[in-house]
């Protein structure tokens, strides 16, 4: 009797989270749905933009000249090409961004923060960054802190071994 039905294969048990890995998920999870979605709620009202949109503004403001490659500025943004295409044209809309082709390659699309963008990063930061100190750092001590470092560098190299803040 060939064939699989006449076989009987051993059924294994699927191979489960234990307690620990089940509780460091589940916050995880949760950390990651209730953190954007609070620092999200406070720009709207600041600024009628998302967590997102702020990071490309933050991301531009931290470069040299305040200019970065479209694909760099994907990578820091932990972002794909179109999905950052559609937020930096609404940034244009607001005249916070500017995008052209580069002066070294013409292949390349670079994203500029403009004047009024970085005004407008400047006005934010302050009460951006008491949210996250107060949303996460304030609840954790130094050593806490640099353990939080570490793992997330760890979960990043697992899921973008070539991501910017790894370099």
């Amino acid at each position: 009797a060939g064939g699989a039905y006449g076989r009987i294969v051993p059924m294994t048990e699927p191979k489960w989270l234990t307690p620990v890995e089940r509780e460091a998920w589940l916050a995880l999870v949760s950390v990651t749905t209730l953190l954007p979605a609070a620092l999200d709620s406070e720009l709207q009202v600041q600024a009628k933009i998302t967590l997102f949109d702020y990071t490309v503004l933050a991301m531009l403001s931290e470069a040299p000249d305040h200019i970065l490659p479209m694909s760099e500025l994907a990578s820091r943004t932990s972002s794909s090409l179109s999905r950052l295409s559609h937020v930096v044209k609404k940034l244009e809309g607001r005249g916070w961004v500017m995008r052209s082709r580069s002066a070294e390659d013409a292949r390349v699309t670079i994203a500029k923060l403009t004047g009024e963008g970085w005004d407008t990063v400047v006005s934010l930061a302050p009460e951006h960054v008491d949210s996250v100190q107060k949303l996460i750092f304030q609840g954790l001590d130094d050593r806490d802190v640099a353990e939080l470092a570490r793992i997330g560098r760890k979960l990043v190299g697992r899921l973008n071994p070539e991501h910017w803040i790894l370099r």
